[in-house]
């Protein structure tokens, strides 16, 4: 079955929302609708609906005409088996010691390398992204100077492969957080497939506001793999849940937001131990300082 998109942009978050809110009103309705603020610093947001019929393209237009939005880009999308397509694209990713794969690549897994198994069908967090490559390279950087990390939080865990690489190295119980439930239902499943039940524990959770999370700390190493605006904004409390000389790898942030965030992680008590880029993507790792006593 042919299935369309409909996609635009326009300033601001309030605008986006309201246009969104519009298009659930129209006929045919869209059997899904999204919004979602392109990281490139510009307060553009993105909107776009998903119809099993064509869509009203005269209707699309008042409706982007009225919200100030650019017009509507309406695409067919053919009937396609994603997952069997995902499964063909998504190579292996290597990172380090890691080796990040799906079921239908379980004969490829290299005798030396720590394997972590993410269902294609699972897209979000395969690997294949920069930010989570810039994780588990940060990760294996961190393990190769010989660090220990028995205590590590996964904060926007996604599919939990950074927890779990955390677990296949180091003693201890991780935690994966996410604040979507859909998310933390997909780590629960990873965590099976890759037998580290009782060794990393995912929880649904805003950030850092769990007692679990409250509990566990401080951690030897958070990971924090989500977007600019959460990650300064919870700098502050982060630290405060790292051990001295604890570490946190941070992603999700564009190259030219990375000085905005490295700037806002010191001034709350932190060194910057790496920086690194994989394409238009900045990975951070940072280490928790003791003030010396005068």
């Amino acid at each position: 079955m042919t299935t369309y998109t409909a996609l635009t942009t326009l300033p601001g978050q309030a605008a986006a929302e309201a246009l969104s809110d519009a298009l659930d009103d129209i006929t045919p309705q869209p059997t899904g609708i999204g919004t979602f603020e392109i990281e490139d610093g510009s307060g553009t947001w993105e909107v776009g609906a998903y119809f099993e019929e064509r869509p009203d393209i005269a209707g699309l237009e008042l409706l982007a005409a009225i919200h100030g939005a650019r017009p509507f880009v309406v695409s067919e999308v053919p009937d396609t088996d994603w997952v069997a397509h995902v499964k063909r694209e998504l190579t292996p990713v290597v990172e380090g010691r890691f080796f990040v794969y799906g079921s239908h690549d379980a004969d490829k897994i290299p005798p030396d390398a720590v394997p972590l198994l993410i269902e294609a069908a699972m897209a979000f967090g395969t690997g294949h992204h920069g930010t989570t490559q810039g994780c588990l390279r940060a990760l294996d950087h961190l393990a190769a100077t010989g660090i220990i990390a028995g205590s590590v939080a996964d904060i926007g865990c996604g599919t939990a492969v950074l927890a779990m690489a955390a677990a296949r190295i180091w003693p201890g119980v991780m935690l994966a957080s996410d604040i979507d439930p859909v998310a933390v239902d997909v780590a629960n499943v990873n965590v099976i497939a890759n037998n580290l039940e009782g060794r990393v524990s995912c929880i649904l959770a805003a950030g850092l506001d769990h007692p679990d999370l409250e509990a566990a700390a401080p951690f030897d190493l958070v990971f924090a793999n989500i977007l600019k605006g959460p990650l300064i904004e919870l700098a502050p409390e982060l630290t405060r849940r790292l051990a001295p000389q604890g570490h946190v790898i941070l992603s999700g942030i564009l190259n030219e937001q990375a000085e905005e965030v490295i700037d806002v992680y010191l001034s709350v008590g932190n060194s910057l131990i790496e920086h690194q880029k994989i394409g238009d993507w900045t990975t951070l790792t940072l280490q928790k300082y003791i003030k010396n006593s005068v």
